[in-house]
């Protein structure tokens, strides 16, 4: 087991909201870019999900629906520690967004648009 799984595994283990859920399938969901819950965004950021909660209600934090798509996260926190460098996952082009997407994490914009 690597450092920061370790480390995962501790927090998880002393926060029972997050007890039960497996950092395997976290970390699945993440490499599918597939939306995260508060716990599992809990685990996969290393936060506490009272943590969470707090963050999911920040405004401009790109939760829609109570889920959060990983790479929306990293962007919006590279913006707030004004890093604007775009992420390699990024598409090189953009797709135009429709009037009800605006407004979106983009991630979920990005979802709507490609198939509306």
């Amino acid at each position: 087991m690597s450092g920061n799984a370790r480390v995962l595994t501790k927090l998880m283990s002393r926060d029972t909201q997050l007890q039960g859920v497996r950092l395997e399938a976290v970390l699945e969901k993440r490499r599918l870019d597939q939306a995260l819950n508060a716990k599992e965004f809990a685990v996969l950021a290393g936060i506490s999900y009272s943590t969470t909660r707090e963050w999911f209600r920040i405004p401009g934090f790109p939760v829609l629906r109570g889920v959060v798509f990983w790479g929306d996260f990293v962007d919006w926190r590279r913006n707030e520690m004004r890093l604007n460098q775009p992420t390699p996952d990024q598409s090189s082009r953009p797709i135009p967004l429709a009037p009800k997407t605006l407004g979106l994490p983009p991630k979920a914009a990005r979802i709507l648009a490609e198939v509306g």
